[in-house]
This record gives structure tokens, sequence and C-alpha cells, in this order.
């Protein structure tokens, strides 16, 4: 607390703009457009390696969240004062931090499969600029942000380990997609069974639940597009790719915002919209691609 109460000393509006504008690159929209760009249009199996990490790490971080149930700084110790324009994005428990984790995740598996120096590290880069911003902003612990740093990067080990072989193992992603639809299920099982016993709230239940959904739609989708689909990147043009995200992004705003306004935010709305997403993300546009965009067959 000591060391929030140093950053709180040296805040500036302008650095509460900076700061404010830099966390924004761990949440949740900028996740999904960046997968999809890479898993639609430009390397699969990069996209497989980068979604295990991400959405096995949420469920951790999910699951710790609920089950430790640790309050943010400003209620533990109410002499803090966090940055007011984060508190809007500052749902659910403290630790760990869920924009650490999902700033690592993504942008430090990016940081492993690219090549290019500079580009891998700007990508290092943002993920310390993002875990660095919770603490300024006052909304997070360094210990909470630690510990998305250490659990994202040793899931970013392990399926860089995994995705990184030349050819596909069909036993082995059957594996894997089991083992984080189960894993999931029981985050899902502890979420559901808190909520029951009135141990968490709605709001913290429903973020929980929408990374159970989300991870087990990637999980089967990731199983079902390697075994039965096998669609290919690759399209006549960058004009085609550029139609192709927008088209399957399209898809994925109606799911997510537009299936909202059918079927509302109940915590059964919520694990359904975010499974159908990644359920179109990995296997519903997968089909429309190699019906009308792709040019090569790519099972790789």
């Amino acid at each position: 607390m000591e060391f929030l109460r140093l950053i709180e000393s040296i805040r500036a509006p302008f650095l509460d703009t900076i700061f404010g504008i830099i966390t924004r690159l761990g949440e949740e929209t900028v996740a999904v457009v960046i997968i999809c760009a890479i898993f639609w249009c430009i390397n699969k199996r990069a996209a497989y390696g980068i979604g295990v990490a991400f959405f096995f790490s949420g469920l951790t971080v999910q699951g710790l969240k609920i089950c430790l149930r640790i309050d943010r700084p400003w209620i533990a110790d109410p002499t803090l004062r966090p940055v007011p324009s984060a508190l809007t994005a500052a749902t659910g428990y403290s630790f760990p931090s869920g924009h650490t984790q999902s700033a690592s995740a993504l942008f430090g598996s990016l940081g492993v499969w690219i090549k290019q120096k500079p580009i891998k590290a700007m990508c290092f880069l943002i993920v310390a600029l993002v875990a660095f911003s919770r603490i300024y902003l006052g909304v997070h612990t360094p210990l909470d942000v630690i510990a998305s740093l250490l659990i994202s990067f040793a899931l970013i080990w392990l399926t860089t380990k995994i995705f990184a072989a030349d050819k596909a193992d069909k036993k082995r992603e059957f594996i894997i997609s089991m083992a984080m639809a189960l894993f999931a299920a029981a985050v899902g099982v502890i979420s559901i069974t808190l909520y029951a016993s009135k141990a968490i709230e709605h709001s913290y239940a429903a973020d929980s639940l929408k990374a159970v959904g989300a991870g087990i739609g990637f999980a089967a989708g990731m199983f079902i597009e390697r075994a039965y689909i096998g669609f290919s990147v690759k399209t006549k043009s960058i004009l085609w790719q550029i139609i192709k995200f927008v088209l399957g992004f399209a898809g994925v705003l109606a799911i997510k915002e537009g299936l909202k306004l059918i079927i509302g935010t109940t915590l059964a709305a919520d694990i359904s919209r975010y499974f159908l997403m990644t359920a179109w993300v990995t296997v519903g546009f997968p089909l429309i691609i190699k019906r009308f965009f792709s040019v090569f067959d790519d099972r790789a």
C-alpha cells in the first residue's frame, strides 16, 4: 500500500490521461480484434497458441478472483484514491489483475511469435506499460499485477512449446481442447456455487461465467476447426482480407452486443453469448471463409 501512496503522490492530469489510454490495451475488445485478425487473415497456428494462453490465463485469473475475493486497494484502505476515470473498468475483485492478464497473454504471446525484433520489443513494452498503468491508476496492487504476469507467461511458455511444432497433432490438440473445456467447466461450477450461496455478487459471477463461456467455445471450436474444417487464411488480395475481417467481426459484435438486447444479461445469457461468440470465431465464420474466401486448403 505504501508503494501505491508513492505513485499517488506523483500523479498529474497529463499522466492520468496517458495511462488511462494505455490501460485500455488490456481490455477485452482489443484482444478480440487482434486474435480474430490473426486467426482469420494471418496465421491460424499462432492464433491457436495465443488463444489458448489468453483463455486459459483468463480462466485462471477469474477463478482466483472469486475464490480469494480480495478487495480493491481503495476498499481495503479508504485513504487511497484511484484515478476516477479508471473506476468504470475496475470491476470484480482485485487479485489477480484482469487487465494485466489480458495484455500480457495477448501481447506477450505476440512478442514470442513475432520474429522482427522491433515489433517484439514493442509487444513486451506494451505488457510492461499496461501492468504499470494498473498500479498508477490505483486500481491494483503490485502483487495483483505480478501474479497475473506470472500466470500469463507460464501459459505462454507452455503453449509456445505445444503450437510451435511443425505439424499438427490431432490427439494432442484434442487433449488440449478437453483440458481447457474441463477447466472452464470447473470454474463455472465454482462460480455458480459461490453465487448461489451468496458469497459473490451477480456482477462477479457474470465476469467469471463470461470467461467460462468463451473458454468452452474456443476449446470446442479449436478442435472442430482443426479436425474437420481446415480453412485457409489466404485470399486473392489485401482488399478481400479486409472485407473478410470486417464481415467476421460484424458477426462477433452482433453476438456480443446485439444478442444482449434479445436474451438479456442473466448469468445463463452471459455464458451463452460468450460461448456463441468464440464458436462463431472458430467454427461459424471459418465455414464461411472456406466456402467464399479461401483460395488454398490449409490444414497446417
